[in-house]
């Protein structure tokens, strides 16, 4: 039996239809609406049935295992780094991997900019299925949505939903005009990825995962392109950050620990030592002393 909701961890929020209704009729909304949102992990029996299709745009991002989507007669693979798109309408079913359940980022969106740049997504191929190039942008835009909605439904929250829905299809639009990912451009996104959560602990099987690749092809893609492994290029990057935050702010060195990663600050203390030759606070006084 599939199940349609009700997965441990879920997240989803649903407007009210009259809400709908009216958005649908308002300046902006009438463009682009997100209905419904959320985020489904780990979903194991998972899927749906809709002969009838929806009066939105689906959206579903793979981030974690595979499932299979049926369009007419053809059916179609649906795994980690993809994205499907549903046009409204459109009859389907979806169903999780038996072995290995997707983990799904999704929206419904509806209006005219849905439906044309769903358009733009599915191709001359009309293709429900693409290679997400930047699967963290995408993830995060699916959340900003999510999280609008489970704010409230203002119109302001409304309007912040419908623009992290826009740039979305635009986002997927543009991934199936450019075509799948180089390598190159998968080990670039996850460099952006580790710039911009210094203070995550992630493991190399989860960047990985981000690129699409096995670990030991990413760890191995990852060295060609920097000239240095995973985790080196990871404490060479929290270094940086930590001499800037030693040299423009009195932060105590424990703060700045956390700040780069390292809960342990006598852990940081060694790791920084490492690559700079010197420790935190010396370093700091030698900066300070300088100026």
């Amino acid at each position: 039996m599939l199940i349609p909701d009700g997965f441990p961890g879920q997240r989803l929020r649903v407007l009210p239809e009259p809400l709908v209704r009216s958005a649908l009729e308002a300046p902006v909304t009438s463009r682009l609406l997100v209905t419904d949102a959320g985020h489904s992990p780990h979903a194991a029996a998972h899927g749906r049935t809709r002969p009838r299709g929806t009066d939105a745009v689906i959206v579903m991002v793979c981030t974690d295992g595979a499932g299979r989507l049926t369009l007419g007669a053809e059916t179609i693979t649906v795994e980690h780094g993809h994205a499907a798109v549903i046009p409204r309408g459109e009859p389907h079913t979806y169903v999780a991997d038996e072995r290995s359940p997707w983990t799904l980022w999704w929206l419904h969106a509806a209006g005219p900019d849905a439906d044309e740049l769903a358009a733009v997504v599915l191709g001359e191929e009309r293709d429900p299925v693409v290679a997400v190039r930047d699967l963290y942008s995408a993830v995060d835009l699916i959340e900003q949505a999510v999280v609008a909605l489970e704010r409230d439904e203002t119109t302001a929250t409304l309007y912040q939903a419908s623009g992290a829905a826009w740039k979305l299809l635009a986002q997927l639009g543009a991934d199936r005009l450019l075509g799948a990912a180089s390598t190159t451009d998968r080990i670039h996104i996850v460099q952006d990825y580790l710039r911009q959560h210094l203070a995550s602990q992630t493991s190399v099987s989860e960047l990985a995962r981000l690129a699409g690749l096995s670990t030991s092809h990413f760890s191995a893609l990852f060295k060609a392109s920097t000239g240095i492994g995973v985790v080196e290029y990871v404490k060479r990057l929290r270094s940086a950050r930590a001499r800037e935050l030693l040299i423009t702010t009195q932060a105590p060195i424990a703060d700045i620990a956390r700040a780069v990663g390292y809960p342990d600050p006598f852990y940081f203390s060694r790791q920084f030592r490492a690559v700079n030759g010197t420790s935190p606070s010396e370093f700091r006084a030698q900066a300070h002393a300088e100026t």
